[in-house]
């Protein structure tokens, strides 16, 4: 009796047409970064070779799910990386499942085990601050890691979502400069963190461009958080040669700073000129509207879920580190230089 003919796989199609498996993958899923020839030639072969799909793998009753964890109390930051992977997630028929980190992760064994058996398809963290142990203890679970906004990036190879911090410093330093103004603050996040680094380097860069210099006093670290700014303002502001304009980390922490003037008497921007980071939507609730710095962080999310899916899927990412271009939007809360100064 003659043997029944072996059924096509990709690596046959693939091997007819000169592409990667990859790419009849890409193409078998409707994925757009294929280009209309090769997409066209794909399909002709599969249709040839007449290629059966094997029977997808059965997943865990329910809907799956991607963890998206927070290191802190939620706030408009995490607000709009959350829609933006909650929409991706809409999107890929996967669910998005939001906590804040505790202390039981420690244990990283056991937390990795206990996000597996949950049936997390990958694990998104933002703004983490990961020890050593974790993402190895993730990889043995074969759960995927993805971090956003990571504070330290651990040595071992990770992939991370970020935006261009540094060319964003740059930008609201420049804008400040534009106006006049040689007095000029910064006040951030913690100190260690690689998204406050690359901003306070692109501040110090504007500043040495431009002859401007750094005066005693005028960069505090803290946290990401209205009260530190209120903190870290009151200071800088008390000081015998204050600043006329302050570029801070976040939109969060420039709130923080507009109080601070305030109690000081100060009116912004006709006093006190101020630029925050991220534009989340409090930037617009401000009085004045405040002028910022935006960091795509929807379109951050989002892209996080797709590549955090695409590890899932056992595919390759182009880069273990992706930067979204930042942009300043000028509002109300900049203005020249006070002719006093």
């Amino acid at each position: 009796m003659p043997s029944s003919p072996r059924r096509a796989t990709l690596a046959t199609v693939a091997a007819s047409a000169g592409v990667s498996v990859a790419t009849v993958s890409k193409v078998l899923n409707g994925r757009s970064d294929v280009s209309p020839a090769t997409r066209s030639l794909v399909q002709s072969l599969l249709q040839q070779h007449d290629y059966v799909a094997p029977a997808p793998r059965r997943e865990p009753p329910g809907l799956a799910t991607v963890e998206l964890q927070f290191d802190a109390d939620l706030n408009a930051y995490s607000t709009e990386i959350i829609q933006g992977a909650v929409a991706a997630g809409a999107e890929a028929g996967v669910g998005i499942v939001v906590s804040i980190r505790s202390g039981d992760t420690a244990r990283t064994t056991a937390w990795a085990r206990r996000l597996v058996a949950a049936g997390r398809r990958a694990l998104i963290a933002v703004t983490g601050q990961l020890t050593s142990g974790q993402p190895a203890a993730l990889a043995r679970a074969r759960l995927p890691l993805v971090l956003i906004d990571p504070l330290n990036l651990p040595r071992t190879r990770v992939t991370s979502i970020g935006s261009t911090n540094f060319a964003g410093g740059l930008a609201a330093t420049h804008h400040l400069l534009s106006l006049g103004h040689r007095r000029i603050a910064y006040i951030g996040g913690p100190a260690t963190a690689a998204c406050n680094q690359a901003r306070l380097h692109g501040y110090r860069a504007a500043m040495e461009a431009e002859g401007a210099p750094v005066l005693p006093g005028f960069v505090r670290s803290g946290h990401f958080r209205y009260h530190d700014g209120m903190a870290s303002g009151a200071a800088v502001l008390d000081l015998p040669h204050a600043p006329t304009a302050i570029f801070a980390g976040c939109d969060e922490v420039a709130v923080g700073v507009m109080e601070a003037a305030r109690a000081r008497g100060l009116r912004i921007p006709e006093d006190l000129s101020i630029v925050g980071f991220d534009d989340t939507q409090i930037a617009q609730l401000t009085s004045p509207p405040l002028t910022t710095v935006r960091q795509p962080l929807r379109e951050m999310g989002g892209v996080a879920l797709r590549t955090a899916l695409r590890l899932a899927a056992g595919e390759k990412v182009d880069s273990h580190h992706v930067e979204l271009a930042t942009e300043l939007v000028v509002r109300g809360s900049t203005a020249p230089v006070p002719r006093r100064a």
